[in-house]
């Protein structure tokens, strides 16, 4: 086996013994990330997720000493409702975050997904094109295995970066997300997990069953940073 393999199929479990201390160590990763890549390469890629886990980490960093004016920003999915209707993860993210720090306007990536999942998923294809690799992905992990709107048994198009989705399993049924593919072009993939409602789904990952979050490889491997409870 590659280096390159090993390193994709590799996942680091990091247990913490409450939200509070997980959230902390995400932030800390988040702004330590941050600061390489400004360093380096003069900007900061990250895709953000939903959720109440993010959501609280996104209110965390609004007083991070990092250069705001370096931050490009996307969005790992998005539902297909109202630009501002409170259920898109970009008006979360605006809300608890975006709107109370120095990101210039046009670093700020929302997934049209009020155009409807075809043509939103079509614009942000053209909006990914020029962007290579992300330096940060945040994710969750849904009841069933799910990450971003990658959902159980659907089959996104080979080297498609961005999914149309029409037959979600929760309400929206349509909505927009990056492919398994394109998240896994990523320097670093975090997974914030919370609740025990998500304990079969970690432990079916860690048995090795084949479920949408475990098909985002990035070739630096997985940080997934979850309730120590979990793993009991």
């Amino acid at each position: 086996m590659s280096t390159n393999v090993a390193a994709a199929s590799e996942v680091r479990w990091h247990p913490f013994a409450d939200g509070g201390a997980l959230r902390a160590d995400a932030r800390r990763r988040v702004i330590d990330s941050a600061a390489r890549a400004i360093d380096e390469r003069r900007r900061f890629v990250i895709v953000l997720a939903g959720g109440s886990t993010p959501r609280a980490l996104y209110r965390s960093l609004r007083d991070a000493d990092t250069d705001w004016t370096r931050w490009h920003v996307y969005f790992g999915d998005e539902r297909c409702v109202a630009a501002d209707d409170a259920e898109r993860n970009s008006v979360m993210a605006a809300e608890t975050l975006l709107d109370h720090v120095p990101i210039p306007p046009a670093q700020r990536h929302a997934i049209p997904a009020e155009l409807g999942a075809d043509a939103a998923a079509r614009r942000y294809s053209d909006a990914l094109r020029d962007v290579g690799e992300f330096d940060v992905v945040l994710l969750g992990l849904g009841e069933d295995g799910h990450a971003a709107s990658l959902f159980p048994g659907q089959v996104a198009p080979a080297e498609s970066d961005v999914v149309a989705v029409f037959d979600a399993p929760k309400p929206p049924p349509e909505r927009v997300s990056l492919s398994a593919a394109r998240l896994s072009r990523t320097r670093a993939a975090l997974f914030l997990i919370e609740g025990e409602s998500k304990r079969d789904a970690v432990r079916r990952w860690r048995a090795g069953v084949d479920i949408p979050a475990s098909t985002i490889r990035p070739r630096s491997g997985v940080d997934v940073l979850l309730d120590a409870s979990l793993l009991e």
